[in-house]
C-alpha cells in the first residue's frame, strides 16, 4: 500500500489547512487511516483516525479544531486542520493500518510539513 499525502504549508496561528491522503488500494480494503504529527525528537503521535466502518477518534489536543473525514469516491482522507496552533508544527504522516492473522501491519506516507507561525 502507498500513500500519497499533501496539504502541508506555512500558515499564521488561527489559520486552517486540509491535508490529503490517497492510498494506492481501496480504502474499503483498510481497516483505518490514521494520521500521525512528528516533532524533532519525538514519536509519532496519533492525531486523529478513522475507520473503514466510520469510527473517529481524536488526540485531546486537536479535539474541536481538526476533523478527519473520508470521500470514498475519491478514495481520499482529509484533515481539516482549524485554529492551528504553533504546537501543531511538525510533519504529518498518513498511516494505513491493515491486520492480518491477528498481525498489524503498518504503511505510511512520505509525511507533509505543517508550520504554524506565531
Amino acid at each position: 500500500v502507498q500513500l500519497v499525502e499533501s496539504g502541508g504549508g506555512l500558515v499564521q496561528a488561527g489559520g486552517s489547512l486540509r491535508l490529503s491522503c490517497v492510498p494506492s488500494v481501496s480504502l474499503f480494503s483498510i481497516e483505518a487511516i490514521n494520521w500521525y504529527l512528528q516533532t524533532p525528537g519525538a514519536p509519532r503521535e496519533l492525531v486523529a483516525s478513522i475507520t473503514s466502518g466510520g469510527r473517529i477518534n481524536y488526540d485531546d489536543s486537536v479535539k474541536d479544531r481538526f476533523t478527519i473525514s473520508r470521500d470514498d469516491a475519491k478514495n481520499t482522507v482529509y484533515l481539516q486542520m482549524n485554529s492551528l496552533k504553533p504546537e501543531d508544527t511538525g510533519v504529518y504522516y498518513c498511516n494505513a493500518e491493515e491486520w492480518t492473522t491477528g498481525w498489524r501491519v503498518d504503511y505510511w506516507g512520505q509525511g507533509t510539513q505543517v508550520t504554524v507561525s506565531s
